[in-house]
């Protein structure tokens, strides 16, 4: 297993309620949500897909294609 870099992040309640809400839609948790949608916007950015290293994590994969 990779090691995994830790950091406090701080977001307004709210914000963190609605991540929390679609996290259990999809199966995942609040950190694994965060995580999901940070590496979706980063592939995004760089005007391509995830690596093949990433799309073989199951914590990058929707739970709607399991």
């Amino acid at each position: 297993m990779t090691s995994r870099k830790s950091f406090l992040l701080r977001i307004d309640p709210r914000l963190h309620e609605e991540l929390e809400a679609w996290a259990r839609q999809e199966l995942r948790s609040v950190n694994g949500q965060i995580e999901f949608l940070l590496r979706e916007a980063v592939a995004r950015r760089r005007g391509g897909s995830l690596s093949a290293l990433e799309e073989g994590d199951p914590r990058t994969r929707s739970a709607k294609s399991d």
